[in-house]
């Protein structure tokens, strides 16, 4: 079906029609006179000859016709039929050709599929530009949270489709084109961000940062890889470009398709246009709402203004924070002023993968992780242990795990990869930095889930981290986790805290399996089994398959709820088994699972505990209202995540440098 182009040419097929019967005169004129002219130089005199009709036994010499044909031609109209009917000739559908009449003997000029079926055509032109028009809508009107989308959401008016549309309308052609290509592929790439938003919000309870979360995806692309294997991840890398370039284009298309109708029908569409821009105005003065938000709509307008004022937020934030990185109280402190009252202590810090409020809180996952907190909490009275719980609001949600630990650990709140790259590149004291400096312990990191090259080891103060590829596991991956908590804390057992030192050790240990998608989850098994770690291929085999599980909205919070289940049992039977009179164990979650477990307005509270089996190292936080046990009561005090360096800090001897 044609476009814009054809209803362009509206104007100048008038002046053609008058042309053309200013030829058609003189054409007449040759015609009455015909009889006076000698046998065989009589002219042609029809305006354009028939294909069905025979041709004249003398040879013709070309008649000038109406030059209306080049505008008709670049119409996309079929110029292939002569007009032989007598209809007005300033229908825009009328060809007049150009040059000299074709051979005598040529054929009739296949007909086109619209002219054959008019009214097929007619249906399928409404049809593309209906579906045309709601894509439009769709886009404009979206939301960037999966609970939102609604029917209520889309019964709106959006102001940029009108405004939009009458600018279109009155544009020339060319000018027109360019600017609904323009805006077409511009409302295809908002589209874009906008299921970005959609998925961060998913998964990191955030909406996409347009400055900063570029560097996700490679992270998202290990996920994919390490969970559905390399193939998998392949498939789906192009399945999603593949989906950016359909988005793009279909908008594109979209725009013109409808900005050409609004052209051929500039009358009506500037009717409707002003009717309904009438509406908004009224809906928006009268505040008129249907269940939800107001009929008058100016969300991609509103959508852009603030992805514009987070853009500058975040420059500016980056400038803010690296004076403020600077800044530390405990930064100038000299080592024997530091830790004073932990001194002799062996001191364990573990973060638990996605250990958040919600498991201990949540009716699906909470039935199961009491009961192991509470059984372990026994266990480790039983043993000579006591603990100390609270809460404390992590930076981050959802995932980037890192984020928290850096928080933890540097005082300083690290909310965004910038900030994160920031402070790693300076000199801030870390907490585990803090027992370095000391010189009276030995400072390692057991990072099971780093694969590469972790040159963040030195801004964490640690003399040695042993990452995937030495801890020595020979068994199989549990999804993204690279191997389970159990053999980690086993080889570290083996590699560090089990050999004698001539000072005690400080060690930050990252436990993996309670990773995303929480299937398939290792099980507990004897202590002086766990060998290499090739006793879990077994295991592994008979696991969950993560597809079954992470899209069942029932099931992915049950798994969730065992995860964390194992990492407890795991974290604590060590410490049971292998800790001394001297060991001290601080362990927290780094962040809440992803909204689709925890919720989409859950907190981002993680569960934080302190045990000890001198109960002197508890006495020092007495006056912090933390509840007795490893199980935090909800009343319990909660905190931000970055005041905890300074509190721990204060609480253990650590004197502020003077200014």
């Amino acid at each position: 079906m044609e476009e814009g182009p054809a209803a362009d040419t509206d104007t100048d097929t008038d002046a053609a029609s008058d042309q053309v019967s200013g030829a058609e005169a003189p054409a007449e004129e040759a015609s009455a006179g015909e009889k006076k002219t000698p046998s065989g130089e009589a002219p042609a005199v029809e305006e354009s000859t028939s294909a069905e009709e025979p041709p004249a036994e003398e040879e013709t010499p070309p008649v000038e016709k109406a030059p209306a044909a080049e505008d008709s031609s670049a119409s996309g109209q079929d110029t292939s039929e002569p007009d032989t009917s007598g209809q007005d000739t300033s229908d825009p559908d009328t060809s007049v050709g150009d040059g000299p009449a074709g051979p005598p003997d040529e054929p009739a000029a296949p007909r086109k599929w619209r002219d054959r079926h008019p009214v097929a055509a007619r249906n399928v032109g409404w049809t593309v530009t209906g579906l045309s028009l709601l894509l439009i809508c769709f886009a404009l009107l979206m939301p960037t949270s999966a609970p939102k989308f609604t029917p209520g959401v889309f019964l709106r008016i959006p102001v940029e489709a009108v405004l939009g549309a009458a600018v279109l309308i009155v544009l020339p052609r060319r000018p027109r084109i360019a600017v609904a290509i323009l805006a077409g592929a511009s409302l295809g790439v908002l589209t874009v961000l906008n299921l970005l938003d959609v998925g961060f919000n998913m998964f990191l309870g955030r909406g996409f940062n347009v400055v900063l979360d570029w560097v996700l995806f490679d992270d998202a692309q290990s996920y994919l890889k390490d969970t559905m294997g390399n193939g998998g991840a392949i498939g789906a890398v192009i399945a999603v470009l593949a989906l950016v370039l359909i988005v793009l284009v279909l908008m594109t298309l979209a725009v013109l398709r409808v900005s050409n109708v609004m052209t051929r029908n500039r009358d009506a569409a500037s009717r409707v246009t002003l009717v309904v821009g009438t509406a908004w105005v009224t809906c928006a003065a009268l505040g008129l709402q249907l269940s939800g938000p107001g009929i008058a709509a100016r969300t991609t307008v509103a959508r852009v203004e603030d992805r514009v004022n987070r853009v500058q937020a975040t420059l500016k934030d980056e400038a803010a924070f690296a004076k403020e990185a600077k800044k530390d109280a405990f930064g100038g402190t000299p080592g024997d002023q530091l830790l004073t009252d932990l001194r002799g202590k062996d001191v364990m810090i573990a973060f638990i993968e996605s250990y958040g409020r919600s498991a201990i809180e949540d009716e699906a996952t909470a039935a199961g992780v009491d009961a192991t907190l509470t059984a372990k909490n026994e266990a480790l009275t039983k043993a000579g242990y006591s603990a100390k719980s609270g809460w404390l609001t992590s930076a981050t949600y959802g995932g980037s795990s890192w984020l928290g630990h850096s928080t933890f650990l540097s005082g300083l709140w690290i909310n965004n990869q910038n900030r994160y790259r920031t402070v790693t590149a300076g000199e801030h004291l870390t907490l585990t930095g803090a027992f370095k400096r000391t010189g009276a312990w030995r400072t390692v990191g057991v990072m099971p889930g780093v694969q590469k090259n972790w040159p963040e080891g030195k801004f964490y103060g640690l003399d040695n981290v042993y990452d995937s590829r030495e801890l020595g596991y020979e068994g199989p991956k549990f999804s993204w986790s690279t191997m389970p908590d159990q053999y980690a804390l086993s080889a570290f057992e083996r590699l560090e805290h089990g050999k004698k030192r001539d000072k005690p050790l400080m060690s930050e240990i990252i436990l993996t399996s309670s990773h995303q998608p929480w299937a398939p989850i290792p099980k507990m098994i004897p202590w002086d089994q766990v060998g290499d770690g090739s006793v879990y291929e077994g295991i592994e085999k008979a696991g969950k398959d993560p597809a079954d599980v992470f899209y069942d909205s029932k099931k992915v919070k049950e798994e969730y709820g065992k995860s964390i289940q194992y990492s407890v049992n795991s974290l604590i039977d060590y410490v049971v088994k292998y800790g001394s009179k001297n060991t001290v164990l601080v362990f927290l979650g780094d962040h809440q699972p992803l909204a689709s477990v925890s919720g989409s307005n859950a907190s981002r509270d993680v569960p934080v505990s302190i045990v000890a089996h001198d109960k002197s190292v508890l006495d020092k936080i007495d006056d912090w209202g933390w509840t007795d046990g490893i199980k935090p009561d909800k009343s319990a005090p909660v905190w931000r995540m970055d005041s905890f360096r300074d509190r721990f800090l204060t609480a253990y001897g650590s004197t502020p440098a003077k200014r």
